[in-house]
């Protein structure tokens, strides 16, 4: 899980983190808890890898990560273009988590979003709060509950996350 992809370099980061995300299912509550991230690729490449940074694991299980081309304008989820599941356990603190992806094209300036989701585990996902007056230009952060689709979009954060094309 923390072996680097060969010939793969990180195209977009977002590594400040001061405040937490918390991805998946607790017991006392019976929704799933969805995160997500909107990103804009800078180039054309194909895609092999997204990270994201976990803060803590509260109840060890499987994650998957979902990438889904983007409509900024209607702020609408495309079909998933990739996945990737990983199981965290209580181990996988204050690091950064890799799910490999299949290989997939994107293409210069066109959005996409990952989508986090777990119906067993409990993950807290690292974000930042920017200022007030300066929103993130990467992207949006996304949360929802996965029985809910359309969820809720901030500018003014971020998860941790990076995203790794094959150069």
């Amino acid at each position: 899980m923390q072996t680097t992809a060969h010939n793969s370099q990180p195209v977009i980061s977002q590594t400040e983190k001061n405040t937490t995300l918390w991805v998946g299912h607790l017991q006392t509550d019976p929704k799933d808890h969805d995160a997500g991230q909107t990103f804009t690729a800078p180039g054309d490449g194909t895609i092999n890898n997204i990270q994201v940074y976990s803060t803590l694991v509260q109840n060890p299980g499987d994650v998957t990560l979902s990438l889904h081309e983007f409509d900024p304008e209607s702020k609408s989820w495309g079909v998933e273009i990739a996945n990737s599941n990983v199981f965290l356990q209580k181990g996988d603190v204050a690091r950064w988590i890799r799910f490999y992806l299949q290989p997939v094209t994107l293409k210069k300036n066109t959005v996409y979003a990952f989508r986090l989701h777990s119906d067993t585990a409990l993950v807290g996902i690292g974000e930042a709060a920017s200022n007030a007056h300066r929103p993130f230009a990467i992207g949006q952060e996304w949360k929802g509950d996965a029985d809910n689709g359309k969820g809720y979009f901030f500018k003014y954060f971020n998860l941790t996350f990076k995203v790794e094309m094959i150069a």
